[in-house]
């Protein structure tokens, strides 16, 4: 959701808990069965899977980012993945509200490429930096 990994290959080389291919898998067909993930062929590449948010994840951003804070106050949470946290909960709910659109603009939208809201792609280079 705040790195834009979608496909499983990805999911799996980059998964900051050394997740096992055999789980990865297992989560992911949970989430699809449960309506939080849809997958679908990759249009620009025939032989991948798409995995995209559906709005019934979308609208647990709000609550993931508070898990966030949280975490960041009560564990040793990486402090790189805590700020982006805190940044999007200092943006209030305008800034959530921001960061939803575009990910439906992204995963439901319907479009290939779609151009992405400055503020997804900035998350998104920061999550990416903070190595999670």
């Amino acid at each position: 959701m705040f790195a834009d990994r979608r496909h499983f290959r990805v999911l799996l080389a980059e998964s900051v808990e050394g997740i096992a291919s055999n789980i990865l898998s297992d989560r992911l067909k949970w989430l699809t069965e449960h309506g939080l993930l849809t997958r679908s062929p990759d249009p620009a590449h025939r032989q991948k899977l798409l995995y995209s948010l559906t709005e019934r994840s979308i609208d647990l951003v709000p609550v993931l980012v508070q898990l966030g804070v949280w975490g960041g106050l009560h564990t040793d949470a990486d402090p790189a993945v805590v700020r982006t946290f805190r940044a999007l909960d200092d943006q209030g709910s305008d800034g959530l509200r921001r960061l939803m659109d575009a990910l439906r603009v992204r995963h439901i939208g319907g479009d290939d490429d779609p151009p992405y809201d400055s503020d997804l792609a900035r998350l998104h280079e920061e999550y990416d930096q903070s190595g999670a």
